[in-house]
């Protein structure tokens, strides 16, 4: 029998009194237990559908099963978009009958023009019960929370995304002329009449930080880059960053940029170096690489580790059994670096939480560092620079 903790039970008790609800709660406090009770305490359900990313199928099933088991069906997001056969099934099912839906990591319906964001939407139409859960505070993404209370209900904010956005948000457009292509930018500086926004959505939302007694201690190992990885990488900095036309080009090519510059360097013998000092202080260690060549090469050489990816193991594990952490590649997605973060410290571990972050002697890495410190976003942070500054700065 699982014992609630105090927030979960306070969610339990605000949401229970409506059809429709998010539980907005940091990882690591229990907000699957929160809504199994919340499903559980719904009589004569007919169906009930359970959205989540991919990657956290298995251990989503395997954490209902330790409250009892729920029967329901289990579907990663992503497939909503690639599966029309998946998709009209849910809909025949949904609409037989009282049904309940959750949606997992709900930040995965933010884009409206995604053809998932706009399937769940239509889903979400179709059930009695309607629930979204995400381990990010509500206050951290502003932006996101139209598509999110567009599926609870439209009856929620009465807002058109347009009207959303105009009603919130500050926009600073900025337009440039390069030989015979014209660039556009924008991106949010303000937010406005959030106090008013907070009242729409107030009834139906449950926030819940993380607050445990134990400490978490983040502790910088600075490495030198040898000189042939320090060549290859200032080549693809010049390759990028020499020609203008590289602002005329995607957005996406400044993360490309970023990616094998970083990548140039991930199997640093320093880092190696200072990742075995630290396994051999400890004995159960979890380290995070974000490249496939610095994760075999740590499977090699750390055959007692736990290795991850940030990608797929950064959501939905619960690894309380360790307290020790090694970011062996940085990550410039500060949402998966704190949700990494909460593998270990979530509700149930008795030590304190040791992180260990890796920076190599480069531009980028500083960067990264500065971008998650800020909770900046990196490609807004790249619109936000020339090309001079840039240079400068890698």
């Amino acid at each position: 029998m699982q014992i609630l903790s105090a927030n979960q039970t306070e969610a339990i008790e605000k949401l229970n009194k409506f059809k429709v609800g998010a539980l907005f709660m940091e990882p690591g406090t229990g907000k699957t237990l929160s809504a199994f009770h919340l499903v559980k305490s719904v009589p004569d359900l007919n169906y009930i559908l359970w959205l989540t990313p991919f990657q956290t199928k298995l251990s989503l099933r395997n954490e209902l099963n330790k409250y009892g088991g729920l029967d329901c069906d289990i579907i990663g997001i992503e497939t909503l978009s690639s599966s029309d056969r998946t998709y009209l099934e849910l809909w025949n099912k949904l609409k037989s009958g009282i049904s309940f839906i959750i949606c997992d990591e709900s930040l995965k319906i933010k884009n409206w023009g995604a053809k998932r964001t706009r399937r769940i939407i239509e889903l979400g139409k179709l059930a009695s019960f309607r629930l979204i859960l995400n381990g990010t505070p509500l206050s951290r993404n502003l932006l996101d929370i139209w598509a999110q209370m567009e599926f609870l209900s439209p009856k929620i904010l009465k807002l058109t995304q347009r009207q959303f956005y105009n009603t919130f948000c500050e926009w600073v457009r900025w337009t440039k002329r390069i030989g015979n292509h014209t660039i556009n930018r924008e991106w949010i500086v303000q937010y406005h009449n959030v106090d008013y926004l907070y009242s729409l959505i107030k009834h139906y939302v449950y926030e819940c930080d993380l607050e445990l007694q134990i400490k978490q201690q983040y502790i910088n190992l600075d490495y030198e880059i040898d000189s042939e990885m320090i060549e290859e990488y200032e080549l693809l900095k010049k390759k990028y960053l020499d020609s203008e036309m590289m602002q005329a080009l995607n957005n996406n090519i400044f993360i490309e940029m970023t990616q094998k510059m970083q990548h140039t360097y991930c199997c640093s013998d320093e880092k190696l170096k200072l990742t075995r000092e630290i396994i051999n202080r400890n004995e159960q260690v979890l380290i995070y690489c974000k490249f496939i060549s610095s994760a075999g090469l740590c499977r090699k050489e750390f055959p007692k580790a736990t290795i991850l990816t940030y990608g797929k193991h950064s959501f939905g594990l619960n690894l309380q059994d360790y307290n020790v952490t090694v970011y062996f590649d940085k990550t410039f997605d500060y949402a998966q670096r704190i949700q990494a973060s909460h593998r270990t410290y979530r509700t149930g571990q008795n030590k304190d939480c040791i992180y260990y972050d890796m920076t190599g002697n480069v531009g980028l890495e500083k960067m990264i560092n500065k971008n998650i410190e800020t909770k900046t976003d990196l490609l807004q942070y790249f619109k936000s620079k020339s090309m001079v500054e840039l240079r400068k700065e890698l």
